[in-house]
């Protein structure tokens, strides 16, 4: 039987769309309509059919909002006995770079394995230039750091630039996982209040699912040159702290076809009942999911998409994010711009107990084209904090409707075809 026949099998009634444009291709898609089974077990049944991940008992999850994501970080850098892997899309030099670099260099001195994988698109900067004397890569070699990059791009550049890694995962001692959208770079200082610090989310985990994130980290490492990790990097689940929340860590890369990051996204719509609300860096969703977004506000769910206001490091994405307004503003979304710095989060609230954090953007090149993954949780708690999150950025957020800016033109038009076709999986 099939992975369709499994989830008709699992999700029999109308309710989300999971549709896609291409009807070549749709044996291959998650078809719809169809609605979850209520609850999270049902929502956790049907993640796991869908991407191979349930939501796992047994963790402790923190909420950490911008540059407070490093300080925790660091003190577990600093504790680290074992390893320390990091994988990243960005890491260039800066004040944030040299903190993080003395701690490895110290971890890696007194013994502790240290492993970095940077994607070279994002972290170019890291090999270096002549103006820059201290290079991180050459330091963290030079103590015992081991350095590699991911698919490097000589000799492919086209076939490989949009074939990146945009994960962002920190393991300590196979115990600690942090992900969210940061990066190691000077725009993640600072509380997301000025044009030149990013505002952003993540989430600090223990539990079993640090193993998924230690086996997305591994298989990264071994694609980008490095050998297989020690038993030692994957402690037994009954050896990890245990907590009260639930959690499944989604890891995503670009196929021919609907990739675990968007089946992931699609699910967790579909499981919005009350509220369903999406801050997200990079929000042009391809139209599947504009319509299972309308289909869902058709069934009274209330939908809140946050979006960056004018300070945005990419213009044709805004004005592509800018694009989807009017149709959702018609059905009856409630769109949001972020005004004093850059938007990067990547978060989805549902209802009372549903959260996502962590890199995927609901783009087509984030996707069906980069390597993502983000953390789905139960937990009403963590719901709660994400909210005020949302209490607090709508502050400083401008309301968008159909009269101030919510309507289309040609530019947004044209923005919006032009990101769809670059992150087009065929």
């Amino acid at each position: 039987m099939d992975e369709l026949q499994d989830l008709e099998e699992l999700l029999p009634q109308a309710g989300a769309h999971f549709l896609d444009s291409d009807r070549e291709r749709a044996r291959h898609e998650m078809q719809g309509p169809f609605m979850l089974p209520p609850g999270p077990a049902g929502f956790s049944f049907a993640l796991y059919q869908s991407t191979g991940v349930g939501l796992m008992p047994g963790h402790k999850l923190e909420l950490l909002e911008n540059s407070t994501v490093f300080e925790r970080m660091l003190e577990d850098l600093r504790g680290a006995q074992h390893s320390i892997h990091i994988l990243v899309y960005i890491w260039r030099p800066c004040e944030l770079s040299d903190r993080i670099v003395e701690v490895l260099v110290e971890r890696a001195r007194a013994g502790v394995q240290c492993r970095v994988v940077v994607d070279p698109v994002g972290s170019e900067e890291v090999r270096g230039n002549k103006d820059f004397d201290l290079k991180v890569e050459k330091v963290l070699t030079d103590a015992g750091v081991e350095v590699h990059y991911y698919r490097l791009l000589a000799g492919k550049v086209v076939g490989r630039l949009l074939g990146r890694t945009h994960n962002k995962i920190v393991v300590v001692d196979g115990r600690v996982a942090y992900t969210g959208g940061f990066g190691i770079w000077k725009v993640w200082e600072g509380d997301g209040l000025k044009p030149e610090e990013w505002r952003d989310t993540h989430v600090r985990v223990e539990g079993p699912e640090v193993r998924r994130m230690q086996l997305s980290f591994s298989r990264h490492w071994q694609e980008s040159g490095g050998g297989l990790l020690p038993p030692s990097a994957f402690p037994e689940p009954d050896e990890i702290s245990q907590g009260p929340s639930s959690a499944g860590f989604v890891d995503s890369a670009g196929k021919l076809g609907v990739t675990d990051a968007e089946r992931m996204v699609r699910l967790v719509i579909a499981a919005a009942r009350e509220r369903l609300w999406i801050a997200n860096a990079y929000f042009t969703p391809p139209n599947a999911i504009l319509e299972q977004l309308e289909e869902k506000l058709r069934q009274g769910v209330e939908i809140r998409i946050l979006g960056p206001g004018p300070v945005h490091d990419v213009p044709i994405i805004r004005a592509s994010q800018r694009s989807t307004y009017e149709r959702l503003l018609a059905a009856g979304a409630r769109i949001y711009e972020y005004q004093p710095s850059m938007m990067h989060a990547k978060t989805i609230l549902v209802d009372d107990w549903l959260s996502v954090v962590g890199s995927t953007n609901l783009d087509v090149l984030s996707l069906n084209k980069l390597g993502e993954g983000s953390l789905v949780m139960n937990d009403a708690e963590f719901a709660r904090k994400l909210e005020r999150c949302w209490a607090k950025d709508l502050r400083h957020s401008k309301e968008i409707t159909l009269q101030n800016g919510g309507r289309t033109n040609p530019w947004r038009r044209f923005a919006r075809r032009t990101t769809q076709l670059v992150g087009r999986d065929r």
